[in-house]
């Protein structure tokens, strides 16, 4: 009787190993369809494109506490209600409201080469102004922190501190070029202020040589005065490093009016599906509403705001049901505060959510290459599982390492697994945060290929969990 038993069990347990293939085959084959549809829909529509063309022609650019800030969040909610989704609503966050003021003025004016040379300049953004008048001096030129140090007090005090270091373009990733540059926009106002400089410049951080200055954020420090800084377009880094060289005493004329406003009440945008199984388990697909106060902020991020979107719109119009909830997020004030990611994480917890997963795009609409995902072993290596049905269309880099600025502070909240969208990064930094992120630099085949990207790892996700 009981060699009876062993045997039925061992009969099962061999059943059971030869129907898993063909069930998880079945399931390949179910899944490998649904992703097909997802593409093909994707790209099909022009829906997703012409929202981002309104958002960009209509509304324009979107810095936080801004007018058009606050047009972009309800043209937005209009949007996903438009869609009959399960939930559409507003989070409430308050966000800085920073101007610029006039067009900034930067010139060199006593070259004894070239007497008066304008160049371009955009203020940093929490930068302070010159006043009207603005300011003129020295120009000191560092490559980094541990030069501008060496220097001390003596030959900074007074002057205006030129930090020049370049992308590092022998990287193939312009996103690691740019993390090895950036810090001295971020940090470069306070360092120069604690030696006594009274203004910065920075080189703009870009790959190639431009006119275009790159503005972006920096941070100033409790107890340091707080001086003006400003990008400076590659092209005119190079010139003034170079008429620097012949004549260190260069003299440099900065004119800017840009001032820190009183907060503003502003919102996160959220829309979702729930989900039939698990309604409990939430995947994030997001992307960042505001945008720098120079340009359209096409690319920088109203592409990924729009594929987010499209994500339930390609569900809707397919009638998938995930078996978890999908929520699309549009962060508010990511450029200059990240207070809609950090509002958004603070709710979440008070809530109890459990996030599984946090898809975010803001890289560009360009051409998908993968995903970045900041996740344990377990939830990388189930990932891997599914690249046989991604590798298709394009999606061969799932790597460890990602997220993103607004889903980072979801880390820590259980084990939500965060994973940075990766489109085609060779071209991102001709536009970020200039004046030509315009809705004609985007191609339309290309962001709806992120799109349906997004939506098939959402889509697996929600099937399978991670």
């Amino acid at each position: 009787m009981l060699i009876k038993k062993n045997l039925r069990s061992l009969m099962l347990a061999a059943a059971t190993a030869l129907a898993l293939p063909a069930m998880a085959q079945q399931n390949h084959a179910s899944d490998s369809a649904t992703i097909k549809k997802l593409y093909n829909e994707a790209l099909s529509s022009t829906e997703s494109y012409e929202n981002l063309r309104y958002l960009t022609k209509k509304i324009g650019a979107r810095l936080s506490g801004s007018p058009q800030a606050a047009a972009a969040v309800e043209w937005s909610r209009q949007v996903m209600e438009e869609m009959n989704l399960d939930t559409v609503y507003l989070q409430e966050v308050m966000v800085p409201h920073w101007v610029r003021g006039d067009k900034e003025i930067g010139r060199v004016y006593n070259s004894k080469l070239m007497g008066t040379v304008d160049m371009n300049i955009a203020a940093l953004g929490a930068s302070v102004g010159t006043g009207k008048q603005g300011l003129s001096a020295e120009v000191v030129e560092v490559q980094n922190f541990e030069e501008l140090e060496k220097l001390g007090k003596k030959k900074v005090k007074g002057k205006i501190v030129f930090f020049n270091r370049p992308f590092d373009n022998t990287h193939i990733h312009t996103m690691a070029a740019y993390s090895g540059a950036v810090d001295q926009r971020g940090g470069g106002p306070v360092a120069a202020a604690k030696l006594g400089a009274v203004g910065v410049l920075v080189r703009s951080m870009a790959n190639e040589i431009q006119d275009v200055p790159h503005t972006g954020n920096t941070r100033y420090e409790e107890g340091v005065q707080q001086i003006p800084a400003a990008a400076i377009s590659t092209r005119d880094a190079e010139q003034l490093s170079s008429l620097l060289k012949d004549d260190p005493n260069l003299k440099f004329y900065m004119r800017m009016t840009s001032e820190t406003l009183p907060d503003v009440l502003s919102y996160n945008v959220i829309g979702e599906l729930k989900g039939t199984e698990k309604p409990d388990e939430i995947i994030v697909v997001g992307g960042h509403l505001d945008s720098w106060d120079i340009g359209e902020g096409a690319h920088d991020d109203g592409t990924g705001c729009m594929q987010s979107i499209e994500v339930l719109r390609l569900f809707n119009e397919l009638g998938i049901k995930p078996k978890r909830t999908v929520r699309a997020v549009l962060f508010m004030n990511e450029e200059n505060g990240l207070r809609g990611g950090r509002k958004y994480a603070e709710i979440a917890k008070a809530k109890g959510e459990k996030h599984i997963a946090a898809i975010e795009s803001d890289a560009g609409g360009f051409t998908p290459r993968g995903f970045g995902i900041d996740g344990t072993d377990a939830q990388y290596s189930k990932a891997l599982t599914w690249k046989a049905l991604l590798a298709p269309y394009g999606l061969h880099d799932l790597t460890r390492g990602g997220g993103g600025a607004d889903i980072g502070p979801l880390k820590g909240q259980g084990t939500v697994a965060l994973i940075g969208f990766r489109p085609d990064s060779q071209r991102y930094f001709d536009y970020h945060h200039t004046e030509i992120d315009t809705f004609e630099q985007v191609n339309r085949r290309e962001m709806q290929l992120g799109a349906a990207s997004m939506a098939s790892l959402a889509y697996l996700i929600s099937q399978y969990g991670l």
